[in-house]
């Protein structure tokens, strides 16, 4: 790989500076919601970042499963600068190739029947909240209620977060949408209670990214689409973190055909677009003209990355290489010491460990040249970009019992 620059170059604006000095820029200029940033990434090639300092990184969370295709890709970047060179945005009065290329390649892809649509926005929660708002479509004859699962996540606008599980995000903003329940995730005789007449549809994570990568137990969502058909609720699968390719599948749901599909992040591997899929006639005419809209959502630009990702991952054999690549690191990750569970699916890792060092192993992976994300105390998410090789999670793996052992002695010092 080509050496970097230690600053990128950019007509407009000075990029020179160290790290401390663009944190402290950032800390004046930006709004405080994400915390102190880690670094300042500069620049990236495939699976490696650099940030301002000239410090190299393997990326081995992918903007948190966005870069499926890893940082510059050169056919997805010049497929961006030849849209933006032909046609950028049109608004949604007119429509172009693009968008009707990648809504019929999505369709099928999910092995949609007739009658099926697209619709896209620009992040997943967006994505969701199409949903939320088709699901209230199907409110008619006294279906009230959403059922989703504990411990999930949906986004963080006000109806993606009236789905969203966890007590932090949602009570500084209470109170949110009404009608929606939470049951335990996995458990099918808590669905099977739960649904009945009154509710109008059904929210699942084929697998939970944010509470840790927690997979479902099996035949866990053939039950869920047979409870919803004989209670007539509609089931929507939120694909955002687990669709285009990261289980090492298209989707991780493959097998199980819902009534709506949330899809974001890694469909543009790294450009802004999600979407939401609707199965057959009677779901997609539930949002009617004037019921749902958004400005920048389809554009020719975000359209064309995604179609240029899906070519990428269709023809380069990406599939194969994220179930061998994720084999590979699970396999790795359970014989090291202090990990007392490994799960997940190609590319989408969680990692348990015997003692509350995520934070802390974050850390220590930064400074040996590793980016990871910690979803609990003692819990660690992996979701690198769709090429990465094995070489790479090689080096990953003879690096991670001193991450930990770096992590533990900088827990005790605190402690």
């Amino acid at each position: 790989m080509s050496n970097p620059m230690t600053t990128a170059v950019s007509p407009l604006i000075d990029t020179a500076g160290s790290g401390s000095e663009w944190l402290a820029r950032y800390s004046d200029s930006l709004m405080n919601v994400f915390g102190a940033p880690q670094r300042v990434l500069v620049r990236g090639e495939g699976c490696t970042v650099w940030d301002a300092d000239g410090k190299a990184y393997l990326d081995l969370l992918g903007g948190i499963a966005v870069n499926a295709l890893g940082h510059a890709h050169p056919f997805v970047t010049s497929a961006i600068a030849g849209q933006l060179n032909t046609l950028g945005h049109i608004s949604n009065f007119f429509t172009s190739p693009t968008q009707v290329g990648l809504a019929e390649k999505l369709l099928q892809l999910v092995h949609a029947p007739a009658g099926s649509k697209a619709f896209f926005s620009n992040s997943g929660t967006e994505a969701i909240e199409a949903a939320f708002k088709l699901a209230r479509r199907h409110s008619t004859g006294g279906r009230t209620r959403i059922i989703a699962m504990d411990r999930a996540f949906h986004g963080r606008t006000m109806g993606a977060l009236a789905l969203t599980a966890k007590p932090a995000y949602r009570e500084p903003f209470a109170p949110l949408p009404g009608g929606v329940e939470h049951i335990p995730y996995g458990d099918v005789e808590a669905l099977r209670a739960a649904v009945d007449a009154t509710v109008a549809a059904v929210f699942i994570e084929p697998i939970q990214g944010e509470a840790g990568v927690q997979v479902p137990p099996a035949g866990f969502l053939e039950a869920a689409r047979e409870i919803t058909r004989d209670a007539g609720a509609l089931l929507v699968f939120d694909e955002v973190q687990t669709g285009i390719g990261r289980t090492g599948r298209w989707f991780a749901s493959e097998g199980v055909l819902p009534d709506a599909m949330t899809l974001a992040k890694g469909l543009g591997s790294g450009f802004p677009i999600g979407g939401l899929i609707t199965f057959g006639p009677e779901v997609s005419a539930l949002l009617a003209p004037g019921q749902h809209g958004t400005t920048f959502g389809g554009n020719p630009v975000a359209t064309a990355a995604a179609l240029a990702t899906l070519s990428v991952i269709e023809t380069d054999g990406i599939l194969a290489n994220v179930q061998a690549t994720g084999n590979f690191l699970r396999d790795g990750l359970r014989g090291v010491d202090g990990v007392t569970e490994v799960r997940g699916e190609g590319l989408l890792i969680g990692i348990d460990l015997a003692q509350e060092l995520a934070p802390a192993a974050v850390q220590a992976a930064l400074d040996a040249g590793f980016i990871i994300n910690a979803t609990g105390p003692a819990t660690l998410r992996l979701a690198p970009p769709l090429i990465l090789t094995t070489d790479q999670a090689a080096t990953f793996l003879a690096a991670f019992p001193s991450i930990l052992q770096a992590a533990a002695a900088t827990t005790i010092g605190l402690s």
